[in-house]
């Protein structure tokens, strides 16, 4: 497509016949026309698309939910699970950020 419009914006004859209010429609844009060209079968090119390769083998199936375990169980878990973790981590202190910085400026020197 793209080389039949390069070469229908170089003046190359249009192999359709197009009213001049048809181009008017399409803006004049070559691609445009060589599309239409290409959908109306009068450009001697054929396009092969060649089809997905096929896999063979089985179809995974997605985990099964534990039969003891609903949804607000497992969502109640998680909860617990990141608050305990949380829990190891500290958050920072004002006094704990001026000693990091005294002590980054002792590195330097």
């Amino acid at each position: 497509m793209g080389a039949r419009a390069l070469q229908i914006a170089m003046n190359a004859p249009l192999l359709v016949k197009m009213s001049k209010v048809d181009l008017e429609e399409v803006n004049f844009d070559a691609l445009k026309i060589a599309e239409v060209e290409f959908s109306s079968d009068v450009l001697p090119i054929s396009v092969d698309r060649p089809l997905p390769k096929r896999k063979e083998g089985k179809l995974k199936r997605p985990k099964p939910v534990k039969a003891g375990m609903d949804k607000e169980d497992s969502e109640e878990k998680l909860e617990k699970e990141i608050i305990a973790e949380g829990e190891i981590m500290e958050l920072a202190k004002p006094d704990d950020e001026d000693n990091f910085e005294e002590n980054d400026s002792m590195s330097e020197e």
